[in-house]
């Protein structure tokens, strides 16, 4: 690659903090705290959907591979924001940059999918709950899992090789707390055109489809429960969706402000901040949502640390 004069990036500088400077203990002891409790929060979920045969149904499969991404998603961000927090100098190498942006990618585009396919477990579970246990069976869900796994993976890779394959030698700083896709490109120094392209298209197809498929599921959810005949019916079966609807609603409240507004603003003013909420207390949000709203996890909660905590007392029982 030719220089030109100039010194090819090695390293890219996170300026998302640059405006808490002589707060650095503030905003570290926030991440910190909503990184921890995502931690704990989902590890629970995890740990209690496969400790419990009762919530072995697709339902609880789903919400357990949720979880898991969660962990995997906060980690791909908060430790580094944490460690830059910590330093003077709040950098990452590229290749780190391009690891970063690659698994948030992937776990972002995963979670979309895995939220659509959760709207279609709860429109099959309510809408022909006698065919429910054939239609969802152990196969159609792996399958489903899997599906979202591998999509989310595949999107990844094609965007993190095309971007990172492309010239990077003028300015090294972004003004982001971790490497975001257009953020990235706009370090680029060559025409991104046909790489916003291929974002936006992505966008579309990965985040905004799933988002659709999922207000028609909840549209027919709706409609049917609407048309159920006892009272008390129609109220569990809207306290089966509302947690997956609350989480809905903040993934994608959120993800659809960054990703859906004109790349010229990307990550200036209130775009970091939500890219903050995104990525820092979302994931927090969903094991509390899901816990506390559904009987049958605070159950198995309160089973599973009495067996691990008083293990005497419960046999007696």
């Amino acid at each position: 690659m030719e220089k030109n004069n100039q010194t090819c990036v090695t390293e890219i500088e996170l300026l998302g903090f640059s405006d808490f400077q002589s707060l650095q203990v503030l905003p570290f002891v926030l991440v910190f705290t909503f990184y921890v409790t995502a931690l704990v929060g989902n590890t629970l979920i995890v740990i209690v959907t496969i400790a419990d045969s009762a919530l072995h149904t697709p339902m609880y499969f789903f919400l357990r591979n949720l979880s898991f991404l969660e962990i995997c998603y906060t980690s791909v961000t908060q430790p580094k924001m944490l460690v830059n927090l910590l330093s003077q100098t709040q950098t990452i190498s590229f290749a780190g940059c391009g690891a970063q942006m690659c698994f948030f990618v992937f776990f972002g585009i995963t979670e979309c999918c895995l939220l659509s396919v959760m709207a279609y477990d709860r429109y099959v579970a309510i809408c022909y709950p006698l065919q429910y246990t054939l239609r969802m069976n152990q196969v159609v869900c792996t399958c489903m899992a899997a599906g979202s796994w591998t999509i989310g993976a595949l999107v990844a890779f094609g965007h993190s090789l095309s971007i990172f394959t492309l010239p990077f030698c003028g300015s090294n700083r972004i003004s982001h707390f971790f490497c975001d896709v257009f953020p990235a490109l706009k370090l680029a120094t060559t025409d991104t055109y046909k790489n916003e392209a291929a974002v936006t298209t992505t966008t579309v197809l990965f985040i905004m489809l799933p988002f659709l498929l999922i207000l028609l599921s909840y549209g027919l959810v709706i409609s049917t429960i609407l048309k159920m005949p006892s009272a008390e019916g129609r109220r569990k079966a809207f306290s089966t969706c509302s947690s997956h609807l609350i989480a809905v609603s903040l993934f994608y409240g959120t993800g659809t402000f960054i990703y859906m507004q004109p790349s010229s603003v990307q990550s200036q003013g209130s775009g970091r901040f939500f890219s903050l909420v995104y990525t820092v207390v979302t994931p927090t949000f969903n094991p509390i949502i899901y816990s506390l709203r559904n009987k049958e996890i605070k159950s198995a909660l309160r089973n599973t640390i009495g067996r691990k905590m008083f293990p005497k007392i419960t046999s007696m029982r």
